[in-house]
Parts: C-alpha cells; sequence; structure tokens
C-alpha cells in the first residue's frame, strides 16, 4: 500500500472497499500525514473545539454535506462546543484509505480550507 501526502488524499474520493482493514503499519504510517488524529477503538478519531454551538452545528453540516457525496459516513457526537469525529469502514471491520480520505477533507472543513472541486454526484 502505498502512502499519500495530504494533497493526495484531498483529491481522492472513496471507493466500495472489499476485503481486509489497512495493517497496523499502513495506518501509522499514514496518519503522520494528519495533524492531531488518532485511532481509537479501531476508528480514527479527533475532536474539533468550537466557540458556541452555532459554529458546531455549521462544522456538522458542511460536514454531512461532504460526507453523503462520497457516502462514507462518521460517527459523531456533538457537544455545545465541540464535535467528536470517528471514521472506520464497516465492510472491512476497522480502517481503510476512505477513512483517511475524509479525515483529511474533515480537517480542510475545519480550517475552511477550500476542498478540490468534483462532478456531479
Amino acid at each position: 500500500m502505498s502512502i499519500k501526502s495530504l494533497d493526495q488524499l484531498l483529491a481522492s474520493h472513496c471507493v466500495e472497499v472489499k476485503g481486509s482493514a489497512m495493517n497496523d503499519a499502513d495506518v501509522a504510517a499514514q496518519l503522520k500525514v494528519l495533524d492531531g488524529w488518532t485511532v481509537t477503538a479501531g476508528a480514527l478519531a479527533k475532536t474539533y473545539g468550537f466557540n458556541n454551538y452555532y459554529e458546531t452545528i455549521s462544522f456538522v453540516n458542511a460536514l454531512a454535506y461532504v460526507v453523503h457525496r462520497e457516502d462514507h459516513h462518521p460517527d459523531l457526537r456533538v457537544a455545545y462546543s465541540s464535535c467528536e469525529v470517528r471514521y472506520s469502514t464497516h465492510s472491512v471491520h476497522g480502517i481503510s484509505q476512505n477513512d483517511f480520505i475524509l479525515a483529511a477533507r474533515s480537517d480542510a472543513i475545519y480550517s475552511n480550507a477550500p476542498l478540490p472541486r468534483t462532478g456531479s454526484a
């Protein structure tokens, strides 16, 4: 498995994944590309902080739009001023490249960075 740069992750799209999850070494290597993400209970996880509930929900809504287009949805834990995002791939019972793609996009949404334009979904 080749490790993707942040730019490559942002330019990639989720695909149907079958087979097995990424191995621990590949997960650890790919994790180095992302800032602040950890592996918790078999999922990529990160908690984002906000100033208030409105900002939190705005992030959740923007994230919902992006993940829906990719058809790969995280588990979210939403609080007044934070949102925990957890990605795993159910079809492989673990972490796949799709999780890293959307972790990178989640960070881009949080930092208000532009995401690559995609065709109609």
